[in-house]
């Protein structure tokens, strides 16, 4: 498990398709099991490997990724059902950060992004405040130095037509053609 700076705060990476390491991420956190797990991706062709992606989704992939918008999908088989808690979709995104992408272009497969908090407190902007709540719990912190912090990614869901906005975040929605 790898804490490591987005464009808003410290995320917690593990192996999105190792069911073991999600499952430490759920632990880690206190996270509820019935709340699913953001994914990063490096790449549309890395987002095609664990979701459908339908012609809507690639428009929104090419006009915000990389940033953040988080687009939930449909997801392939091989998602463990913990990253999806069950509901069979998948919520993606390509960080525009150069750490939290080079995290997934180096593993070479899609990581787990959820904050780097115990659930419910406030996600931390920097290195020392994941050492704060984490201490030795962690394997690695990537010190990126501080984030932006600011809003969350959008979360905005193509799976319907028209797509749903689950959160408003960092990209202001509706975008034209969606």
């Amino acid at each position: 498990m790898v804490a490591f700076p987005t464009e808003t705060f410290y995320g917690l990476a593990a192996a999105a398709l190792d069911p073991v390491s999600v499952r430490r991420i759920f632990e880690l956190k206190g996270r509820p099991e019935s709340k699913p797990l953001l994914v990063l991706v490096d790449s549309v062709a890395m987002a095609e490997s664990v979701a459908h992606v339908s012609n809507s989704a690639l428009a929104l992939m090419a006009r915000c990724w990389p940033g953040a918008l988080t687009l939930v999908l449909s997801a392939h088989a091989n998602v463990p059902a913990d990253v999806t808690a069950g509901t069979g979709t998948l919520g993606l995104r390509v960080s525009s950060h150069p750490v939290a992408r080079g995290l997934v272009e180096s593993l070479g497969e899609p990581v787990t992004a959820p904050s780097a908090n115990p659930s419910g407190l406030e996600p931390p902007t920097t290195a020392e405040g994941v050492l704060a709540y984490f201490a030795d719990k962690i394997d690695l912190i990537l010190d990126g130095g501080p984030t932006a912090g600011g809003e969350p990614s959008t979360v905005l869901d193509v799976t319907v037509d028209p797509p749903r906005v689950i959160r408003q975040g960092a990209v202001r929605l509706p975008i034209a053609g969606t």
